[in-house]
């Protein structure tokens, strides 16, 4: 799904979220089960306002430097603003992002692990996390390991770390559905309630796998230049 030019922020949220209501109703699920997380990165704050204004307040950016940039300014006008960092998270930025985010989607190492329990610690709060799989088996891509997934799941317990469930992004270009299926598996194979999964193109069959979390752009803000 790709954003009209020509239709305003409140028309465009208004058509994803009738998009989340239609897969739910297909997959016998309440819409409300489904957080909705805008994906502003390489958007400004001023292509950000409108969606704000439209009563979005989920939002996920790839990078921490940029959402240092931009975010605090805006949840001094919106302090409601939940957001999430749904990219690869460096450990020595580990600090920052647990200031700024209010949920990680990208924890896929044991070296993380350690550097988020020492940052939540420093900080004195905690930031509900993702365990970021690599369902593709794709190596450029971040991402556990599913044969490593046991051991780092059991790393982020014993460090205390709040998980809140899985998080895939699937191999461009296939159909997406096996490995949402995969990763719904997964998450109710660890007893796991959270499936981060699904984006503009594809977030309607993630639903209808039990994606609890869909993280689109393009549907809402139109393609990055």
């Amino acid at each position: 799904m790709t954003a009209n030019s020509t239709m305003t922020a409140t028309e465009r949220l208004a058509e994803v979220q009738a998009q989340i209501a239609k897969a739910c109703k297909i997959a016998r699920r309440e819409p409300a089960d489904v957080t909705l997380v805008a994906i502003s990165k390489t958007h400004p704050a001023d292509e950000i306002v409108p969606l704000l204004d439209a009563g979005q307040r989920v939002f996920g950016e790839n990078r921490v430097q940029e959402a240092q940039g931009k975010w605090p300014q805006l949840r001094e006008q919106y302090p409601d603003i939940e957001l999430h960092l749904v990219g690869q998270l460096q450990s020595n930025k580990a600090e920052d992002a647990v200031q700024l985010f209010d949920a990680i989607h990208s924890l896929d190492r044991p070296s993380l692990v350690k550097a988020l329990a020492k940052a939540f610690d420093k900080a004195g709060k905690q930031v509900p996390c993702f365990v970021q799989v690599d369902v593709g088996e794709e190596e450029q891509k971040g991402g556990c390991a599913i044969k490593d997934l046991p051991a780092l799941l059991q790393q982020a317990r014993d460090a205390e770390i709040p998980l809140a469930g899985l998080m895939c992004v699937p191999p461009f270009g296939i159909e997406p559905a096996p490995y949402f299926a995969l990763m719904a598996k997964l998450a109710d194979d660890h007893g796991l309630d959270g499936r981060s999964m699904g984006m503009s193109g594809d977030f309607p069959t993630a639903i209808m796998l039990g994606a609890t979390h869909v993280r689109v752009g393009t549907a809402l803000f139109g393609a990055r230049e």
